[in-house]
């Protein structure tokens, strides 16, 4: 899934040498909101995968980004575009660390995803917040080529490249943004929420939105300053 924002960003960052006559995998590729899948296929890969948990329209094969290294073997791919799904993933580091060993040295992978401020949006769960920071460890064992903020709402926008003498680093202590914690957290196997954490979270964000429309923008900046940094 892709919104508009997300797509003029893939437009700008997968260029022709980027594409054609590469193996490409999209991870996420169920077309619920949008798709770079016609995009990517004008510039002729040499085999283009669409993947997801589940069948849908753009889904070639079902398969979860954290299995993807069973399932397809390493070295596999030569660019990777996984659109508005890592906030989804409970297991993020085991996903990314799938990512990197499925692409091939000098395979690039882009990845656009949420940052904090952007509301609880379940399909069917939403564990994680990803800002320049993390993005900026998370791949300090790659090239990034681009990485900048979504200009339109709490995202990022990221295009990185796997170098010829990989190492992976170690994410084992890192500490992500757990949306329904609130707080940076190491252990992806306790976010999955309650019914009671999504009402909650859910509850939170309508009061906010039905008071911030009453409130002056630069109030709301300033609280937003004090709660996420």
């Amino acid at each position: 899934m892709c919104h508009d924002s997300c797509i003029d960003f893939g437009k700008s960052a997968l260029t022709a040498d980027v594409i054609t006559n590469k193996n490409v995998v999209e991870v996420g590729s169920a077309n619920h909101n949008g798709t770079l899948k016609q995009y990517v296929q004008e510039y002729n890969p040499k085999t283009y995968l669409g993947i997801d948990i589940q069948s849908a329209p753009g889904v070639d094969q079902i398969c979860k980004a954290e299995e993807m290294t069973a399932t397809f073997g390493a070295n596999r791919f030569d660019l990777i575009v996984c659109t508005e799904v890592m906030e989804h993933v409970q297991d993020w580091k085991l996903a990314i660390k799938n990512f990197k060993n499925v692409l091939v040295g000098g395979g690039k992978i882009m990845i656009t995803t949420r940052s904090k401020g952007f509301a609880y949006h379940g399909s069917p769960y939403d564990f994680w917040r990803y800002e320049i920071a993390d993005m900026q460890a998370i791949f300090s064992d790659f090239t990034i080529d681009k990485l900048i903020a979504d200009p339109t709402e709490p995202g990022i926008f990221l295009l990185a490249t796997k170098p010829a003498d990989f190492k992976e680093n170690d994410l084992s202590s890192y500490r992500l943004y757990s949306i329904m914690k609130r707080r940076n957290i190491i252990d992806s196997a306790s976010v999955v929420p309650t019914r009671f954490d999504i009402q909650l979270n859910k509850s939170v964000t309508k009061v906010r939105t039905e008071v911030g429309a009453f409130l002056p923008r630069a109030f709301k900046s300033y609280v937003k300053k004090l709660m996420y940094g």
